[in-house]
């Protein structure tokens, strides 16, 4: 009996070092590369380092009061805005094709793939597309002359009360496709029953989304809803790619990128980064607390 308590203390101990040697190397490079850099950027955000420096002036809350105070750097938030509606459009339209092919129509995987596809591509690609699509006499502004549309064409990257709402709109076609497949994993795992017994009741296509659908997949509203918000305030490949942010175009990724690295002013982009970590991290917890609450 004691023989087999010292064999089995022996093997509890072996497999407390095994799991530990293979964890030590992962959670190491966790806390090297994600960790200790978002440590690092919360002390860069109270100094007015240039990023190459072996000074550090602490300057407090300086660069907070600076990005929320200052009308060169807060409206940024503003650009955000036309993202944050082109998330609507894109989630509407998303669900609308999303209940569509969840019913039994004709080529149906065929429409499926046209509309995830632009979500495989990379952002890149799609950046250089959309400036053929936008570019004066390109692809938009022929269809447009080709349906009797030629009077209303207009610099559409070049104009700044319309730039965002292009750059919006490529963004709308890029991840429209993400939140489709979404909404039709979720559509799909309703059961057919239901639909069944709502048939046998006489209900149609609009009431069975409005009493089945709509019911079923809040939770995955919501999800997109946060997922959206973020995405919003931290939109930069496509607007970027196309415009680097000329023209009234700049985003908040791309006024901290550019304070980084172009100017230097490292210290104010380590204090954009954290407002915008922190805008998610309550974005979230607000999305937590409501879903806690309808429970």
């Amino acid at each position: 009996m004691k023989y087999w308590r010292i064999s089995n203390w022996s093997y509890s101990a072996q497999r407390i070092f095994i799991i530990c040697a293979f964890s030590i190397i992962p959670l190491a490079l966790l806390f090297t590369f994600a960790y200790l850099p978002v440590i690092n950027m919360f002390k860069y955000s109270f100094t007015d380092w240039n990023g190459y420096s072996k000074r550090f002036d602490y300057v407090g809350f300086d660069n907070y009061t600076r990005i929320f105070s200052d009308s060169e750097y807060f409206k940024v938030f503003i650009v955000s805005l036309y993202y944050f509606v082109a998330t609507f459009v894109q989630m509407g339209l998303a669900l609308y094709f999303a209940t569509i092919l969840s019913f039994k129509i004709r080529g149906k995987n065929f429409f499926k793939g046209i509309l995830f596809f632009p979500y495989l591509l990379n952002g890149v690609a799609i950046g250089f597309i959309f400036l053929f699509f936008f570019k004066p006499d390109g692809t938009l502004d022929t269809l447009m002359q080709a349906v009797g549309l030629g009077q209303y064409t207009q610099l559409w990257l070049g104009n700044p009360n319309i730039i965002n709402v292009s750059l919006a709109g490529a963004s709308v076609w890029r991840y429209m496709g993400f939140n489709f497949i979404i909404f039709l994993g979720a559509i799909s795992s309703i059961p057919k029953d239901v639909y069944e017994a709502s048939d046998i009741d006489g209900a149609n296509r609009w009431q069975q989304f409005r009493h089945i659908i709509l019911p079923s997949i809040t939770r995955i509203l919501q999800l997109n809803l946060i997922l959206a918000i973020s995405g919003a305030i931290s939109a930069f490949d496509i607007p970027y790619i196309m415009t680097d942010g000329s023209n009234g175009s700049m985003t908040f990724v791309i006024q901290t990128v550019h304070l980084a690295f172009k100017y230097g002013k490292l210290g104010l982009a380590s204090a954009m980064a954290v407002v915008l970590l922190l805008i998610v991290i309550l974005v979230t917890l607000v999305q937590r607390v409501s879903m806690k609450g309808e429970e």
